[in-house]
């Protein structure tokens, strides 16, 4: 668990801000977008508003468990970021309430149809597609082609070359799973995932921890969402990336305000900023490439383009729900994870 507060990180506030945030109160997020752009937000919402946050970063899949665990006695106000689907089981489950905020007509329709689906409980603060990450510098001295299909990756030029997060811990891999699902059916997708265990050499317990590793050296490709591989790009390390030719899942990272908020006033307020122009400005800021959800907000140079891609018509309503996941992840277990190495 990573727990970032403005002073440890070491923003040098002056003290008449600090003075003008603790008579604003507080505000405690869960954050499981990566860390930058989690203290970008942090550090703009507190200059913004006068807030002092709390912020707590954490992949989808652990935050949600916490989120869980808490659920009597809830620590949160808000967690922002990460893949939906865990989202929108918090939902379901009872574990976020409903908030419209008025900026609600300025989102993208995918985001606004993650709002009306989860009864408003959530909404979508970003969009990002799923797709395969590639060390050129290692395919190339490997002679390896780089992966352009799914069925690529279970090919013997990728024995032992690939990694995935975990589904247990991380949203990206369940979007995954969902997506093969629904782009194979369930049973030639779990085929597909056994065919594949060959080509994994780690199950990572984070969606970005694949992609970091390429793009360091420590693996030839990754399963991740295309915008984390632009961002390490970017930073100037040897990565490339393919959408699937079959067709790719996406997500639409999204918010949701915690049953039992503390300071729901200033959750609500966050809410609002985060999904403003200015919010949603830190994630191109902090070299973050996903999709914005304020149509007012220019995309990212560099980000994923959704139109030079294949998409599954992904059902966001049946593979959020809590019970679906469960059982997708669970299976997973069994006939996986569970496999020697």
């Amino acid at each position: 668990m990573r727990v970032v507060t403005l002073a440890a990180a070491g923003l040098g506030l002056l003290l008449a801000g600090a003075r003008t945030a603790q008579a604003q109160g507080t505000l405690n997020v869960y954050c499981s977008a990566q860390i930058e752009w989690c203290q970008a937000l942090a550090t703009g919402f507190q200059a913004t508003s006068g807030v002092r946050v709390n912020m707590t970063q954490k992949g989808s899949g652990e935050a949600l468990a916490q989120i869980r665990a808490e659920a009597q006695n809830p620590r949160g106000d808000i967690w922002f970021g990460g893949t939906g689907d865990p989202h929108l089981s918090a939902a379901e489950e009872g574990l976020s309430q409903p908030y419209q905020s008025p900026l609600l007509p300025q989102l993208q329709d995918w985001a606004q149809k993650q709002a009306a689906a989860s009864g408003y409980k959530t909404v979508g603060v970003y969009a990002g597609v799923l797709g395969f990450g590639y060390n050129t510098e290692i395919t190339a001295k490997k002679g390896i082609t780089p992966p352009r299909c799914w069925a690529d990756l279970t090919g013997p030029a990728f024995k032992g070359e690939v990694q995935m997060a975990n589904p247990n811990s991380s949203g990206t891999a369940y979007v995954m799973i969902a997506t093969l699902v629904q782009l194979m059916g369930e049973d030639k997708a779990f085929e597909y995932l056994k065919a594949l265990h060959p080509s994994i050499n780690s199950y990572a317990r984070s969606g970005t921890g694949p992609i970091k590793a390429v793009a360091r050296g420590e693996t030839a490709a990754s399963i991740s969402f295309m915008h984390d591989a632009v961002t390490e790009r970017v930073a100037g390390f040897p990565v490339g990336t393919n959408a699937p030719c079959e067709g790719t899942g996406y997500e639409v990272g999204s918010m949701s305000i915690l049953k039992g908020a503390r300071n729901l006033a200033n959750a609500k307020k966050f809410a609002d900023w985060a999904l403003s122009v200015e919010g949603q400005a830190t994630g191109a800021a902090t070299k973050q490439f996903q999709t914005p959800a304020n149509t007012a907000a220019p995309l990212p140079d560099g980000a994923p383009r959704f139109a030079d891609m294949k998409f599954i018509d992904y059902d966001f309503a049946k593979y959020g729900a809590a019970a679906e996941r469960k059982r997708l992840i669970e299976r997973w277990d069994r006939e996986i994870g569970s496999l020697p190495r």
